[in-house]
């Protein structure tokens, strides 16, 4: 009896979920998009000639964010590498 009130209380929670935040999910991933490339820009501004105070912290991310930085770089509107260091393209 108490595993059928959690299937029907998990499927509530569920519905709720999809009727309040389905309509913002493009919204969503937007502003979600926006603060990774805010911080791809961030972890690889003193490559590309902007002074980054935080420059100290953020070398060690870039080799985790190396991957996706041919899709960042696309999405920035260039369409090579802007870093002589790093050529994806």
């Amino acid at each position: 009896m108490a595993t059928r009130w959690r299937s029907r209380l998990s499927s509530l929670t569920a519905g709720l979920h999809e009727f309040y935040a389905g309509p913002y999910r493009a919204t969503f991933a937007r502003a979600q998009r926006d603060e990774e490339d805010l911080f791809m820009m961030m972890v690889f501004s003193e490559a590309l000639g902007v002074p980054n105070p935080a420059n100290y912290y953020t070398v060690e991310l870039m080799p985790v964010v190396y991957d996706r930085f041919h899709e960042w770089h696309r999405r920035m509107g260039m369409d090579r590498s802007p870093l002589d260091s790093i050529s994806c393209c």
